[in-house]
């Protein structure tokens, strides 16, 4: 991971964050709205390359809710996949939840994701339910979850 630091965004870079969500989920983006709404109203943390925040490459969006967190979405622009971005992303959320005193984090992915569902599972997340028709495209979701008391 040498030469990428996780910072967390302001609402001043709401903007750079849309493009990179639209880059990372292209049909399944939530929209540039969307986007900058959950920016403002939740923890953000944006794994950028080198020195520069105009380089990021992947984001995470998560919310506080108390005894338990919720991870919004996190994505890795495809020119940066592979390279342990994705996990280093949710290792910080991960982190910062247990910080902020949450006691378990939960979590939507689409079954047809197998990638994002091992990425969590070697995490410790387990399958606690499932959304049908969850996405915009009709897509199912299952719904994980981690005891961050025991992770």
């Amino acid at each position: 991971m040498s030469g990428w630091r996780v910072w967390s965004g302001a609402e001043k870079d709401a903007d750079a964050l849309a493009d990179l969500e639209a880059l990372a989920f292209g049909g399944r983006s939530w929209g540039a709205n969307n986007v900058k709404e959950s920016f403002v109203a939740s923890r953000v943390t944006v794994l950028f390359g080198g020195e520069s925040e105009a380089r990021a490459k992947g984001f995470a969006l998560w919310r506080d809710l108390g005894d338990d967190a919720e991870l919004l979405t996190i994505g890795v622009a495809p020119d940066a996949r592979r390279q342990g971005l994705g996990a280093a992303l949710l290792g910080a959320v991960i982190e910062a939840a247990r910080h902020a005193g949450a006691q378990r984090l939960f979590l939507e992915v689409g079954m047809d994701n197998p990638e994002a569902r091992a990425l969590y599972e070697r995490a410790g997340f387990s399958q606690v339910g499932a959304r049908k028709a969850y996405y915009a495209d009709g897509g199912d979701a299952a719904v994980l979850a981690l005891d961050l008391r025991d992770a």
